[in-house]
């Protein structure tokens, strides 16, 4: 929790001693008057908490569990100083007594908030909490419509992402197909997503089946006409989005918010064509896999509603995400960074460089993947098109003047490399699997 800076509620830090009672809101300062007066009356006993072991392993358990913390730290940060100072301070809490853990650990504070990585830390914890503040938009006094019931059109691997984030927020989610097969397919997905929750420990045998009966499978629209929010998740292709926004304007009702999660291969405008309803069409740019996370772009035409806008951005804070306000335009924020970031590597490789020495370096310097597995997990495709759209919209941009080229050749042999390994690593587990 500690090195993670993870929140636990309630009932968890109860149970792990951190708190000694729940209350309701309402109830707090009386429940806390009462435990005083307990105390002071010597009912309940007063056992400060800066003295308490009765949670404390034994020294050398203790020793063993501060090591692996630290194995787990520098796998996790690699390049972050301040966890590996966190389980210092609190060993020499354990091992010589609480004032001089405290000493230390102020000590260590003082150190460490001069460091790059505390003010850059600071930075980014104020600005992911500024994302829901946009200039025209949150200072206008508009307060967030509820929205109760939420559609998802397609159950592929994105829609069904999104389905299982919206289950997991406690919304009732209709999943909507064009056969009983790919329906199927789509809720065992999300089946298997909520699943593997309960693998890590994050959610019981009974949350499993309270969020499942939140989820409910149609194959046409005749129950969409009390949603409040309908979310297309199909795939990047336009007539297809036309159609399917041409015929939620049919069957759901005029204050329900029509969602995208278009690409940035896709403009949105060309999705509002068909429609009269260009005020409450909105893109939702969420990232794979879904549930996992934070990061959601919401993309705004000029004729997008402020309140619709709004919308989103409390639908976001509920579904735990960080939501980012962008424009319709090519490569919305967090591509158009991320499209320089992969020009960078595939040049590397036509001069030379090998593609795993890449991805290890990146890795290495703390990012969760490199390039070229990223790639690979969106899929060659998607990198293809995503790079005509760059080399379209910015023809003057000297690099793009041979970026296709090279992409195109080096992708084709990164695709032949990924598929030799793959094939490799497969022959190997073969030849050690024991033959009975």
């Amino acid at each position: 929790m500690m090195l993670m800076s993870k929140l636990v509620n309630g009932y968890r830090a109860q149970s792990s001693g951190l708190v000694d009672a729940l209350a309701a809101t309402e109830e707090l300062v009386d429940t806390a008057r009462s435990w005083a007066l307990d105390i002071y009356n010597c009912k309940k006993p007063w056992a400060p908490s800066l003295y308490r072991t009765d949670k404390l392993e034994p020294l050398g358990e203790a020793r063993s569990m501060f090591n692996f913390a630290r194995l787990l730290a520098q796998k996790q940060t690699p390049n972050l100083r301040h966890p590996l100072v966190c389980i210092d301070v609190i060993e020499e809490g354990v091992v010589s007594g609480p004032r001089v853990g405290l000493l230390k650990e102020a000590e260590a504070l003082l150190e460490l908030r001069q460091s790059d990585t505390c003010k850059s830390l600071v930075h980014f914890f104020f600005a992911q909490r500024g994302t829901a503040k946009v200039p025209g938009i949150s200072d206008l006094g508009l307060v967030p419509r509820k929205v109760n019931k939420v559609a998802v059109v397609g159950g592929g691997l994105m829609g069904s992402g999104i389905a299982t984030e919206l289950i997991l927020s406690k919304y009732p989610v209709i999943l909507k197909e064009v056969d009983e097969k790919s329906l199927t397919a789509g809720i065992d997905r999300i089946k298997a997503n909520l699943q593997s929750r309960i693998k890590k420990g994050n959610m019981t045998l009974k949350e499993l089946g309270e969020n499942l009966s939140l989820l409910n499978g149609v194959l046409d629209y005749e129950s969409f006409s009390d949603m409040d929010m309908v979310i297309e998740a199909v795939s990047e292709d336009i007539p297809s989005k036309q159609q399917i926004f041409a015929d939620l304007e049919k069957y759901c009702p005029q204050h329900c918010i029509f969602a995208s999660n278009t690409s940035t291969t896709i403009n949105l405008k060309l999705i509002c064509e068909r429609t009269n309803s260009h005020d409450r069409i909105v893109g939702v740019h969420f990232f794979s896999p879904d549930h996992v996370m934070q990061l959601l772009e919401i993309v705004r035409t000029e004729r997008t509603s402020s309140q619709v806008i709004v919308d989103l951005l409390n639908v976001g804070k509920k579904m735990k995400k960080t939501p980012i306000v962008v424009g319709n335009c090519t490569g919305f924020a967090i591509n158009r960074m991320i499209y320089p970031y992969t020009q960078a590597a595939l040049m590397l490789v036509e001069h030379g460089a090998d593609i795993y020495q890449i991805d290890q370096a990146v890795t290495k310097f703390g990012m969760p993947m490199g390039p070229f597995r990223m790639m690979d997990l969106a899929g060659f495709k998607v990198a293809i098109a995503g790079g005509i759209q760059f080399i379209e919209n910015f023809p003057s941009d000297p690099i793009n003047q041979c970026w296709f080229q090279l992409s195109w050749r080096t992708i084709q042999e990164v695709k032949l490399l990924v598929r030799v390994s793959i094939y490799m690593t497969t022959r190997v587990r073969l030849s050690l699997t024991p033959r009975f």
